[in-house]
């Protein structure tokens, strides 16, 4: 999952990327409104927490002009302005949700996985199959065959991007651009050792080899007609 994290306060900013990070969210961070509307633009995140009182603009505005333009990403405020009034504000701007700093990580957590559930029922189906490849995005359970398969996070995160996604073409880059945060600096081939991975795990002792390679492309996950 790919998350936006657009907050002026840079202390507070790297404690949110760091322990996102550690449940294995793949993170943007920025501090200001306008180069958040400039990310809202250019990636497809699943979520975005989005500070109000941010510099050049506030996140108000940030989700005016981001809903007016179409996007459709969940948004989660994270403000110290807890009076009513601000609340209804947030809501009618396009606002999924609203958290009052301070606040509890674990909650914020909760309320991200509501609103991804949220997010994805109302987008796609609530279990996503492929043959005999059945994912469960509520419960992080996949199984074949009836053989449950277990999955590390981030082997999760690029199946299911295939799964829904069936029979499209992926390519390296978007599949890297959503399981992994613009500023990841590791290993260059990370899509293809992690594609070996899922393969092993899912097609290896299997007639059928569910995930494709379209050579100079991508990958994909077979399609009901492949």
């Amino acid at each position: 999952m790919r998350v936006l994290v657009a907050e002026d306060e840079r202390d507070l900013n790297a404690i949110i990327v760091k322990r996102l990070s550690d449940e294995d969210y793949a993170v943007d961070s920025v501090y200001d409104g306008k180069t958040a509307l400039e990310y809202l633009g250019a990636a497809a995140y699943d979520i975005a927490l989005l500070d109000v009182m941010m510099p050049v603009l506030d996140g108000f505005e940030v989700l005016r002009r981001y809903r007016d333009s179409g996007g459709k990403t969940p948004v989660l405020f994270l403000t110290a302005r807890d009076s009513i009034d601000d609340r209804v504000l947030g809501l009618d701007t396009g606002a999924d949700d609203y958290l009052v700093k301070p606040f509890s990580f674990q909650e914020l957590l909760a309320r991200m996985r509501v609103l991804l559930r949220r997010s994805h029922s109302s987008s796609a189906p609530a279990i996503l199959s492929a043959g005999d490849l059945i994912l469960d995005p509520a419960s992080h359970k996949v199984v074949r065959g009836g053989r449950p398969i277990d999955l590390s996070s981030k082997e999760f995160s690029m199946l299911e991007y295939l799964m829904r996604n069936r029979g499209v073409v992926l390519s390296r880059e978007s599949i890297r651009e959503h399981t992994w945060s613009w500023d990841y600096d590791g290993e260059s081939n990370i899509v293809d050792v992690y594609i070996r991975y899922l393969r092993k795990k899912i097609d290896d002792g299997s007639d059928e080899k569910l995930i494709q390679t379209v050579r100079g492309t991508g990958y994909m996950i077979k399609g009901e007609t492949e």
